[in-house]
């Protein structure tokens, strides 16, 4: 479904314990995407399984921890090499 219109450097960075590789220029929505990374946060009172949706910081879909910080939105946050990334699993302290 998804698939990329250029062939950018690679750029590694950690998913889950995991390391991985996105592009450069990638968001890290759009570097998820690309993984097959299709839900990484549930939410806080269902625990429904949530993805990018707008790729554009409207929805809040997208919403993952990370470099410790959680409630950063995936889809506005410039890839870079080793940033560490991990799901949102529920609610978090703003």
């Amino acid at each position: 479904m998804f698939r990329r219109l250029r062939d950018d450097p690679p750029i590694a960075f950690t998913f889950e314990g995991a390391v991985v590789q996105g592009r450069a220029g990638d968001s890290v929505a759009a570097a998820l995407l690309a993984l097959g990374v299709r839900a990484p946060r549930d939410t806080a009172v269902s625990g429904t399984p949530r993805g990018p949706y707008c790729m554009m910081g409207v929805c809040f879909d997208c919403l993952v921890e990370i470099d410790g910080i959680a409630n950063r939105q995936s889809c506005m946050v410039p890839l870079a090499p080793g940033m560490v990334v991990r799901r949102q699993r529920g609610k978090r302290d703003v």
